[in-house]
């Protein structure tokens, strides 16, 4: 579930911010809270990032990474938005005038959004509030709508008809050349220098406000043991001023500053101090909600404070400073990363390139066997069948006496036919088996083979003509007589005429 929220967090994050500074600087300050756990400093420096309309969506992913005793807090203190459109009505003439003020048109590059608010106007009695976006005018879209244009159609009906819908926040441009900017309601300030706000709660921040229930029962008791009073201008409702010790009040934990939400299923966000008294005297069995320590900072003394403000200074100092640390750190760590990624990046290109290289290598190389094979086919053929024809023109040219030799010259010859005959016989027998056995080679076995048997077949021929030529020189000399028939052995015996062994 976790790793789900985690997820949804990060593609929200690249879906609506751009700039990478600001991300990291969202991840830091998260990071930095749940150190601290400062609610009211994380949404302040969640609004440094989150400064326009387009990234709220932002505060409700952010929502689940935050512990649930402080999201009743944090929803207090972000802006409450809402895509559902509302209708009211207002009427122009009312003596008072319509109680509000807006800002933007087309010419701003934003929509109309309502600015001020007049307190106890006919406005704000109809529920509008600072930062809603007025969509529709008496039925008409103003989306391509100056600012002019928009005045003069409020003032074409004496009802006037809104459609409105919670954003929160405020253009800022004074001028069509200044950059358009954007405020948070409780950060706006209005043209006559006061700072509006409808935020309540949102104001505040650096404790825990818990919401809780109590149960009383006053039957028995003189009272609660509670005094309570309304809060100022800016952070209205009911308080807590004061606990009595020992009072049923005191022992359900009730506290000075918790504010009084809900008593008996009546709201106090709105009621006056005269009016709570009346409800809380009302019954003698209470059911009440309050936030506790919500308003406590009403309640100090000057001395409390000047000491918690100096305290929350020096806290968010620290928490600055670590924010600072935070971003050198993971500025290094891109630096770090940038520099890891182009060494990738160059180490990929040298490998692509020494692949390039090993290919064309193997196309060289299976090109030349291809060449070499193609040759080897070319020689073999015609080399096996010379060594297959060629015995028999040796035979032929042996067997054919010249024509001056009639006598016993013709008997060395033949011998000499009969034993190349032999010799002829076993190395066609060789040569056989060893094209046998050049079958069951590879094909570089076979290379080889075939460069020595051409080798062989060469030497043979070169044998077989230097044995024609001493036969040819016998045959042509006279002195030269063959000793017996070829049957008396091998050896070949000479006699010369004149000689005393000249006869048998």
């Amino acid at each position: 579930m976790e790793r789900k929220v985690a997820r949804e967090f990060r593609h929200k994050v690249e879906l609506l911010i751009d700039n990478e500074a600001e991300k990291d600087y969202l991840y830091d300050v998260l990071r930095i809270y749940h150190q601290s756990m400062e609610l009211s400093v994380l949404v302040g420096d969640l609004k440094l990032v989150i400064n326009e309309p387009s990234r709220l969506p932002l505060f409700d992913t952010i929502r689940p990474l935050i512990p649930l005793k402080h999201q009743v807090e944090y929803d207090l203190h972000t802006p409450k938005r809402s895509r559902k459109l509302r209708e009211v009505r207002l009427d122009r003439t009312h003596p008072e005038g319509l109680g509000l003020s807006v800002r933007g048109g087309l010419e701003f590059g934003c929509g109309l959004f309502i600015s001020q608010i007049v307190k106890d106007g006919q406005a704000g009695n109809s529920g509008l509030q600072m930062g809603d976006e007025i969509v529709r005018i008496n039925g008409y879209s103003i989306s391509s709508c100056i600012h002019e244009e928009v005045i003069n159609l409020i003032k074409t009906k004496k009802t006037v008809s809104l459609k409105v819908r919670q954003v929160g926040m405020i253009p800022v441009k004074s001028s069509t050349e200044e950059a358009l900017k954007w405020q948070f309601v409780d950060q706006f300030v209005s043209d006559s220098g006061t700072k509006n706000s409808v935020a309540g709660l949102a104001s505040m921040g650096g404790k825990e406000i818990k919401e809780k229930k109590v149960f009383l029962s006053l039957v028995g008791t003189k009272g609660m043991g509670i005094s309570i009073s309304s809060g100022p201008t800016q952070q209205p409702g009911i308080y807590v001023s004061n606990v009595k010790p020992g009072s049923l009040a005191a022992e359900v934990g009730l506290q000075t500053g918790d504010q009084i939400v809900e008593v008996n299923r009546v709201e106090f966000t709105n009621l006056d101090h005269k009016e709570a008294v009346r409800v809380l005297k009302s019954s003698r069995s209470l059911t009440i909600t309050v936030l506790s320590g919500a308003g406590s900072e009403l309640f100090m003394t000057g001395e409390e404070r000047l000491a918690v403000e100096a305290r929350r200074e020096v806290d968010r100092q620290k928490l600055m400073q670590q924010k600072r640390v935070a971003l050198q750190t993971n500025k290094i760590i891109k630096e770090q990363q940038e520099k890891e990624r182009q060494r990738k990046i160059e180490i990929s290109q040298k490998n692509a390139e020494e692949e390039e290289r090993y290919q064309k290598e193997m196309e060289k190389i299976e090109a030349t066997e291809k060449k070499h094979n193609g040759e080897w086919d070319e020689d073999w053929t015609p080399g096996e069948q010379t060594k297959t024809k060629s015995p028999s023109p040796a035979r032929h040219k042996i067997n054919t006496p010249p024509p001056e030799s009639k006598s016993s010259d013709y008997g060395a010859s033949s011998f000499q036919a009969d034993d190349n005959d032999e010799e002829e016989e076993e190395e066609e027998e060789e040569e056989e088996e060893e094209e046998e056995e050049g079958r069951e080679v590879s094909e570089t076995e076979q290379e080889d083979l075939e460069e020595s048997e051409k080798v062989q077949h060469w030497v043979e021929r070169l044998c077989q003509t230097q044995l024609e030529q001493i036969s040819c020189v016998e045959n042509e000399s006279p002195k030269v007589s063959p000793p017996c028939s070829p049957a008396s052995g091998p050896m070949v015996r000479r006699f010369y005429r004149g000689s005393p062994a000249g006869h048998h």
